[in-house]
């Protein structure tokens, strides 16, 4: 199995694995995450990936549509982008997927009275393993990159809306997210990103 779990979850949930004959859906330890595989088809002239079908993922259960795909390029290896999410209405369901380089990819339950509350989840994803992590409303994301030039795909089922979205600080405390190298680069933004107190009671839940 092609996985790198590091949080030490509290729920010992069964993965299940839902298959088409172009894509595959795994079920990881927090509810509504998953990992995405594809199933290339090549030649002797290269090969064909099936990146995102929607007849094929609403019969795995998203059934909405994609508002909005994004691409970002992140140079240096060790650097960490995250946590981010957007509040409701504009919370959003993510595929992320690496497109060059090999990144360590994290998503955070904070969904109101989840029994995963707060706990993390992280997979590497890249080109070679034609994977994708499917991330469910109510999580922060954020990621770490293990080589240098690194693009991931973002495809996002609400548009961006600046006063809905809201951070974590990858390094706070109260996650002990195991970043596997040392954080070479981060952005002001994300190094401000506010930490998480006791009163802090998680996203209303929208799954």
């Amino acid at each position: 199995m092609i996985c790198c779990n590091l949080a030490n979850h509290k729920s010992n949930a069964i993965k299940k694995l839902r298959m088409d004959n172009r894509i595959s859906l795994q079920d990881l330890p927090l509810p509504g995450l998953a990992l995405i595989k594809r199933n290339p088809i090549g030649d002797s002239r290269g090969f064909l990936q099936r990146m995102y079908c929607q007849e094929i993922l609403s019969g795995f259960g998203l059934s909405e549509s994609i508002a909005q795909i994004n691409l970002t390029l992140t140079q240096a290896c060790g650097s960490v982008r995250g946590m981010h999410f957007q509040r409701a209405p504009y919370a959003e369901t993510k595929i992320v997927t690496c497109l060059r380089g090999r990144v360590f990819d994290v998503a955070v339950d904070l969904r109101e009275n989840s029994p995963t509350f707060l706990q993390w989840h992280g997979e590497i994803l890249s080109p070679e393993l034609c994977n994708s992590l499917l991330i469910p409303k109510g999580f922060a994301h954020g990621f770490q990159t293990l080589s240098g030039d690194c693009e991931l795909l973002y495809f996002h089922t609400a548009p961006y809306h600046q006063p809905s979205e809201g951070g974590l600080s990858p390094m706070d405390p109260m996650l002990k997210i195991s970043w596997p190298l040392a954080i070479t680069q981060m952005s002001d933004r994300d190094r401000n990103h506010p930490l998480l107190t006791a009163e802090f009671k998680g996203l209303m839940n929208e799954m």
